[in-house]
């Protein structure tokens, strides 16, 4: 009797049902924090070293889990594990039990990303060899191999997708000139020619796009999600057809930072991932540049994940970088010290970066080597971004250090962007930068609580 007196109201109103059923209050679709998870993490010897149950808190905040890194064979093409005592069964099967906790969590997707910058053979016995990612998609062959080898892995270990995180060669870095500089450029470009670091990007690009089709093909069946993810300093429109990816992507994750690096420049400083161009940089240099490249070629804002990272990246100056720490800086070297838990060049976790500005520890610490840094804030709004530094002092002979970096405070600045944007959501650069044990603020993971929080707010 219910049923049919609902019935009769429904059919006694003039409108049709689409403009009844959109009358309904819908909540908005929740935003995509996609996490990434370096395995590699669990197997090093300082306090970095990540243990399942310390993953597991991050699985209260992420929508998808990205779990890195798996690589190809040069030979055969076909998906492997980096590190197979680690990642399989026959190991500590790390594959399996982050897959587990999917039963405790039913809303994260766990996806297995290939590339990165794991997987590189610079060289074999001495001798250069080519990138074995652009040698896969010139063969037709080494695709399916490969296409096959990892719809089997996701199959067997459980996994819910796959990421591509290809292997492009990066643009060349590139210097902040003034303008006699600039008059120098262009002269030596006229004489010796512009550089390209892939003459063949254009067959590379409708290779990639021929994998991606036939990728989504053989995952379409069992419902197998497919993301690619854009790494730093990559260029979008030489190597994706950003027009035609839409067809066949979930989503895209925008590696929108590291546009500095110490190993990139390493006699220049600056900051690394600005939301919007800097005076007087390139305007290639920011996110907002990024994003809106996508944006322009059609790419539905909704399936853009917009990648921010939870570390930064030190130079160590000299006596002669100055004392005012203002970037860009000159005269800096990429020789600044290894973080004590990450232990990896021109790389300081959030945890680490956190520890070095004034705090309790280091209040009393007036000069000299173990200081605390001089945090500056580029701009009230955020939108340049966090340094902070110490000036070298030559006569007592100590050097100095500088650091662009990502705090909870500029990754929710990012994470606002993305909001107003209507993107699609977030990709974190990774969970084991963040203070996972949160030995510095006292709360665990507090970038990720940070941008979980803005994305929802």
């Amino acid at each position: 009797m219910q049923i049919s007196i609902i019935f009769i109201l429904i059919s006694m109103c003039s409108c049709t049902w689409a403009q009844y059923r959109s009358s309904i209050s819908i909540p908005p679709t929740e935003k995509r924090l996609v996490c990434y998870y370096d395995s590699a993490s669990s197997v090093k010897e300082t306090l970095a070293k990540m243990f399942i149950d310390e993953l597991e808190p991050a699985f209260q905040f992420c929508t998808h889990i990205i779990y890195g890194f798996a690589g190809i064979e040069r030979d055969t093409f076909k998906a492997k594990s980096l590190n197979e005592n680690l990642d399989l069964d026959l190991g500590k099967g790390l594959y399996r039990k982050v897959n587990r906790l999917k039963r405790k969590y039913p809303h994260v997707k766990v996806m297995l990303s290939v590339g990165g910058d794991r997987d590189v053979d610079a060289s074999i016995g001495g001798k250069e060899v080519p990138n074995k990612y652009l040698e896969l998609l010139e063969s037709a062959i080494g695709r399916q191999r490969f296409i096959r080898s990892i719809y089997a892995t996701l199959k067997s270990y459980g996994f819910d997708g796959v990421d591509v995180a290809f292997q492009f060669p990066k643009n060349k870095p590139k210097k902040v000139h003034g303008i006699f500089g600039s008059i120098l450029k262009r002269i030596k470009k006229a004489f010796s020619g512009s550089f390209d670091v892939d003459p063949n990007s254009e067959k590379h690009k409708e290779q990639f796009s021929s994998l991606i089709r036939e990728l989504k093909t053989e995952l379409r069946t069992d419902n197998y999600s497919l993301s690619v993810t854009v790494l730093p300093n990559v260029n979008s429109t030489k190597f994706f057809d950003i027009g035609l990816l839409d067809s066949y992507v979930d989503f895209i994750n925008l590696a929108a930072f590291d546009f500095y690096t110490p190993e990139r420049n390493p006699k220049e400083a600056d900051i690394t991932a600005p939301l919007y161009p800097m005076s007087g940089r390139k305007p290639e240099f920011s996110i907002d540049f990024v994003v809106q490249t996508w944006l322009s070629k059609g790419f539905p804002s909704s399936k853009i994940n917009l990648g921010i990272s939870t570390y930064g990246r030190p130079w160590k100056m000299s006596a002669d970088s100055g004392k005012s720490g203002i970037p860009p800086i000159t005269k800096v070297e990429n020789e600044a010290a290894k973080g004590e838990n990450t232990q990896i060049q021109g790389l300081y976790s959030w945890q680490e970066v956190c520890g070095m500005l004034p705090n309790a520890n280091n209040r009393y610490i007036k000069e000299g080597p173990n200081a605390p840094l001089t945090k500056v804030i580029a701009d009230p709004a955020r939108k340049s971004g966090l340094y902070a530094y110490r000036a070298a002092n030559k006569k007592k002979n100590f050097d100095g250090l500088w650091i662009s970096y990502e705090d909870p405070e500029t990754a929710a600045a990012k994470a606002a962007y993305s909001k107003n944007l209507n993107l699609g959501g977030v990709a974190l650069f990774d969970l084991e930068f963040d203070d996972f044990r949160g030995l510095c603020m006292g709360e665990k993971y507090p970038i990720l609580r940070a941008i979980k929080y803005r994305l929802l707010h």
